[in-house]
């Protein structure tokens, strides 16, 4: 067990945490969520000991062996991949260089050979033999593979380094487990390996994500940081988000009678619980829902953007045809042979293993690059707003956020006043003052938040949106997510996020360098299709 006893942080008037007290058993996963900047990351932080709180304590039960995904990439530059990830065991590293540092000297007496004896009990104890084979199964597992065990971290790509970070924090199995943001970087089939491992785990786990779809698949309970406290709910991210929202508005209905409230909560209980059937961690979960009262479900405190697009007009037949695209890149071929058409009511998620590609592709079809090979044409009725993955060149000038968003409102727009201009913005929850904030100065999640506003002005009927949840925290993304479920309009989407590729497209294009995979199916559906696995093999072959 793990547990922060009165943990109290302050940096200035800012108070992060105020007397918290919480505790951490085993056979759970808490998914540790909270707004941008409420100090989900800084409390991992805290219970690792990087950090040290103003008051308090943080106690672990006597033997247990914490592990903590490390966030720089460089500090393992000067080991090989494998070693990095033994070290991961600290005991064991210790234990193996004192072992081998004693058969190595020459004058090796009778008391080095009892210490020997020791060290290889403690050695077998610890599964010393099979370290290496168990550390370099978890490289593979996690698409490091053997010709890169050898290397030096500095030899090896950025991507990858991530992903040896993170088999150095399994390693060993640890009996608590501290994960910030483990899903960075990693390809959806390493994604759905480490959700398997994370949902098997017996041990305590604590992860920090902004991927729903991972906390909802690994995570026992989720830990709520708001207003400075930190609050444990039985059940996983849905389950919170949908019973707190389901609280709250039974709360501002005022005719509802009590009863009528409380049986609705005790049926939306029994209906999430019996859908709890994954993993060894299935059945605990389950039992812990039947035995939750109503008096443990609060409704969320949080602040959730509108994110509505409103189009000015409906597409007609012709939306967009594509015959012929081909890119490449330094000869790299990124994709080739690309044709479709697309029709009312399609919400299409585009994929590729080269996430280069679909950038390419969006860049084209926005006229933001030029064509290689091939051509497109839109129809007369589209109106269009795009989300690039990079929006650094629309923040160049040190603009207020009003006259920022200004600069794009559309030629049918009339009546652009202030409170017109700062109704979209308090959309993005934008009010007050922070109108007046420059955009040189914005965090990553603002600029989003702003380039949303601007795309929400142009009253799109088709809206491409490249990597949308980047630098957004989980109630932007919940209600993006559910702003394009509920779009008229045509979506063009590529994201990391799973939860929102399934739930708001009903068509798959993925693009690769021998042509496309076209399919009228969701994600999953896609992902789990024998004959797509076989195209997609035979695609990027």
């Amino acid at each position: 067990m793990i547990s922060a006893r009165n943990i109290t942080l302050a940096y200035g008037k800012r108070v992060l945490f105020d007397e918290v007290n919480i505790n951490f058993t085993k056979g759970n996963c808490y998914g540790v969520i909270g707004a941008n900047g409420a100090g989900k990351s800084t409390f991992l932080k805290i219970l690792s000991g990087e950090i040290e709180p103003n008051k308090g304590t943080v106690e672990i039960t006597p033997g247990e062996r914490m592990a903590v995904l490390k966030q720089n990439q460089f500090e393992f530059d000067d080991c090989t991949v494998l070693n990095t990830v033994l070290m991961g065991h600290k005991r064991l590293w210790d234990v193996m260089h004192e072992k081998d540092a004693l058969y190595a000297k020459e004058d090796f007496s009778e008391e080095d050979g009892m210490r020997a004896g020791e060290l290889e009990a403690e050695f077998g104890e610890m599964g010393g033999y099979e370290a290496e084979s168990n550390a370099a199964s978890f490289l593979n597992s996690l698409g490091v593979h053997d010709d890169m065990h050898q290397s030096l971290m500095s030899e090896i790509p950025s991507n990858f380094k991530v992903r040896v970070l993170l088999a150095q924090a399994l390693f060993g199995n640890p009996d608590i487990l501290l994960l910030d943001e483990p899903t960075n970087g990693l390809d959806i089939e390493t994604i759905g390996w480490l959700e398997n491992f994370l949902a098997d785990y017996e041990n305590i786990v604590l992860v920090v994500s902004h991927d729903r779809h991972f906390l909802d698949t690994v995570c026992t309970h989720v830990a709520d940081v708001d207003r400075s406290k930190i609050k444990v709910f039985t059940g996983n991210y849905t389950f919170w988000y949908e019973s707190s929202q389901l609280m709250s508005r039974q709360i501002n209905d005022k005719n509802k009678k009590n009863e009528e409230k409380r049986q609705a909560l005790l049926d939306f209980i029994a209906r999430f619980s019996a859908n709890a059937s994954k993993s060894k961690q299935a059945t605990s979960r389950k039992k812990a829902l039947e035995k939750l009262t109503i008096e443990e479900i609060e409704p969320s405190n949080r602040k959730y953007p509108g994110i509505i697009f409103q189009p000015l007009r409906e597409v007609g037949n012709q939306i967009l045809n594509v015959e012929n695209l081909s890119k490449s890149v330094d000869g790299r071929k990124l994709f080739d042979k690309v044709s479709f058409s697309v029709n009312k009511g399609e919400k299409i998620a585009f994929l590729s293993k080269d996430p280069l590609a679909i950038t390419a592709f969006f860049d084209i079809i926005t006229e933001n690059a030029a064509i290689e090979g091939g051509k497109y044409e839109w129809g007369t009725t589209i109106t269009k707003a795009y989300l690039p993955q990079e929006n650094n060149e629309f923040f160049k000038e040190g603009l207020s956020l009003m006259d920022w968003l200004r600069q794009f409102v559309p030629p049918h727009v009339t009546d652009a006043d202030e409170p017109f201009i700062r109704g979209f913005l308090g959309k993005m929850l934008f009010s007050g003052d922070d109108i007046q904030k420059k955009t040189n100065v914005l965090s990553g999640g603002e600029k989003v938040r702003c380039m949303v506003s601007r795309m929400m002005l142009q009253n799109p009927n088709l809206v491409i949106l490249d990597q949308p949840t980047n630098h957004l925290d989980l109630e932007s993304i919940q209600s993006f997510n559910e702003g394009c479920q509920t779009f008229p309009g045509i979506v063009f989407i590529t994201s990391h996020d799973h939860t929102f590729m399934q739930t708001v497209a009903n068509r798959i294009i993925e693009l690769t360098p021998k042509g496309i995979i076209d399919r009228l199916m969701t994600f999953d559906e896609y992902m789990e299709d024998t004959r797509v696995k076989e195209l997609r093999a035979e695609m990027y072959a």
